[in-house]
């Protein structure tokens, strides 16, 4: 049939054309699983203390890549709660029918084996309820999804005497750690730490995700939600909450003076919506509130130490 004649079929054959497959965000997936999968087998291998350091584990690895199947856990965890983060974003976005990509994931030899995900907008956002629902959707989910893994982790965790051998890497509990803990009846004794099962790894950089996304500053989750509440002092609020990292970054953990640097190079201005004008309601309000509270939780200014 002639196209030429058919004008709605040559659209529709563009349209089709137009939809190719996600091989950039399958690949990067899988490769995501790959490396936290890695990186959970030597937790695993550590938190039994069958090996006491990183390298010859990932030795074995390389020799016996069934080991593998010991990250497996640690590897569905982390990447359910940062799939449920990215998706938050996604699904929001087409409910509201706002143009945005699949979740890019980034695999990376970090202490977790990600760099975590992230989606984008390809299309501006109609109003201010749309961009904090948008905004606060990601948050939500990732924090929901990393609760029931910190309590099964907890549940599976029990105490040891801090390492005298040598300097340990630690990891900063925020509030909501600290709440599951005595919940639990996992507070640690005097002179003990708890042995944390890596599913509770996999969970605290949840909460860790959790809380660099809601800094209310520039384009982060917390930058939408605090220009949809209070856009006219947007970047007032950008610029107090990004300075105050600095004494933070001197006095607690200097990778708050890396994210600085990185918000302050990616500034703090926020395109305005289609009709800035649209009022919010007060569900909106409601959630601006529960971002602020999750922020609380999952807040912690020393993440990382040596003991």
């Amino acid at each position: 049939m002639d196209n030429s004649l058919n004008p709605s079929a040559e659209i529709a054959f563009e349209q089709a054309r137009e939809q190719k497959f996600p091989w950039v965000n399958v690949v990067l997936f899988a490769l995501t699983c790959l490396s936290t999968a890695i990186v959970g087998a030597a937790m695993m291998a550590m938190y039994t203390n069958s090996a006491d350091d990183v390298v010859p584990v990932l030795q074995q690895i390389a020799r016996s890549p069934g080991l593998l199947l010991q990250g497996v856990p640690f590897s569905l965890a982390i990447m359910t709660i940062l799939l449920g983060h990215e998706m938050g974003h996604y699904l929001t976005c087409r409910y509201y029918g706002i143009d945005a990509t699949l979740p890019y994931f980034i695999p990376a030899p970090t202490l977790v084996g990600t760099m975590g995900a992230f989606i984008k907008i390809k299309a501006p956002i109609q109003h201010r309820a749309a961009l904090l629902e948008v905004g606060i959707a990601g948050p939500i989910v990732g924090f929901v999804l990393a609760i029931p893994a910190l309590v099964f982790a907890l549940a599976k965790s029990g105490y040891v005497v801090p390492s005298s051998s040598g300097p340990v890497i630690e990891l900063g509990e925020p509030l909501i750690f600290k709440l599951m803990e005595a919940i639990m009846g996992k507070t640690p004794p005097p002179g003990m730490s708890i042995n944390l099962h890596p599913i509770g790894i996999a969970a605290w950089f949840g909460f860790f995700a959790t809380a660099l996304n809601l800094l209310p500053v520039g384009q982060l989750d917390g930058g939408h939600v605090s220009y949809a509440l209070f856009r006219g002092i947007h970047k007032r609020i950008s610029q107090i909450f990004l300075f105050t990292l600095i004494p933070l970054g001197l006095f607690y953990w200097q990778g708050w003076l890396l994210w600085t640097t990185v918000l302050l190079f990616i500034g703090f201005r926020h395109p305005v919506t289609l009709d800035d004008s649209v009022p919010l309601s007060r569900r909106h309000f409601w959630l601006g509130w529960m971002a602020f509270g999750m922020f609380v939780l999952c807040f912690t200014p020393m993440p990382f130490y040596f003991s």
